[in-house]
């Protein structure tokens, strides 16, 4: 089952994808009244069981930002060994992950635009599998990791380049320009480790293939993230973590290959889906 958030009617929903429409659920469950509630209140289950027992709703619509209101995102930078090695600085692998905060107004859903800003036309693409708390924990032991993830989605984790590079050490204004990135189209409820451990990113930009790499070859696999984020702080139900981008961005070939209005760039995970968006240049 995939859950959604999404508008219809000027009216803003969550509930089940088919490839008929959506299954509008919200409506059902007003102690739930956003998708976000839903997996603090771990009702994924809930929505699973209603669903089926429902026809489409909605055939026409448009997608949300999947958590529009997570109040959390942490996302893992230079994580995968290719990555690591772009940055031809002679250092070994790293002991300890790099992490950065992303607020959910950076974020746009599938099929809407990524936003390029007047300000810089750095814009670049991350292709990204992301995991939903589902459990809060502190201090959460690897072999304990998979129990507190909810669900899965997939994230362009759009940036702009130049902009990460106005501090010494901080990349937070270069990732968080508004509608700069997107994730989504929905949650997949998490109930397997092959779904992580099996799981592969391709990034396409006009259907060329960019990025290619399997999350086993993390640097710091997903485990180790719950792990030692946890270390720092309480994870909570509804947190996001954004778990590292492969080789391939635009700023790392020769030269760089950024993105501009009209390109299209999909970010596939098998047994999660894809994630499409055109880019286009803010109207100001």
């Amino acid at each position: 089952m995939r859950f959604s958030t999404y508008t219809a009617a000027g009216e803003t929903f969550y509930g089940a994808f088919t490839d008929s429409g959506m299954i509008a659920l919200s409506p059902d469950f007003p102690q739930w009244p956003t998708l976000l509630d839903v997996v603090k209140g771990a009702g994924l289950s809930a929505l699973t069981e209603s669903a089926t027992a429902k026809t489409v709703t909605h055939t026409e619509f448009e997608y949300e930002m999947v958590l529009p209101n997570a109040m959390r995102i942490v996302c893992v930078g230079v994580n995968f060994p290719d990555r690591n090695a772009e940055y031809k600085d002679g250092t070994e692998l790293p002991k300890y992950m790099s992490l950065f905060p992303r607020f959910a107004s950076s974020f746009t859903g599938h099929e809407q635009p990524l936003i390029r800003p007047p300000e810089n036309e750095t814009l670049d693409y991350e292709g990204e599998v992301a995991i939903v708390i589902g459990k809060a924990g502190r201090r959460i032991s690897q072999a304990d990791a998979y129990d507190h993830v909810a669900a899965l989605t997939l994230c362009n984790e759009g940036t702009i380049r130049d902009w990460v590079r106005h501090a010494k050490f901080n990349v937070t204004q270069g990732k968080n320009w508004d509608n700069s990135g997107a994730m989504g189209p929905w949650l997949v409820p998490f109930a397997d480790a092959a779904q992580l451990d099996d799981a592969r990113i391709i990034t396409r930009v006009n259907g060329e293939v960019r990025q290619d790499d399997t999350l086993i070859r993390m640097m710091h696999p997903i485990r180790r993230e719950i792990e030692y984020i946890s270390t720092f702080m309480t994870l909570q139900a509804g947190d996001i973590i954004v778990t590292g981008t492969p080789t391939g961005a635009g700023a790392r070939f020769d030269p760089p290959r950024y993105l501009k209005p009209g390109d299209i760039v999909e970010v596939e995970v098998n047994g999660i889906g894809t994630l499409r968006n055109a880019v286009e240049d803010e109207v100001t």
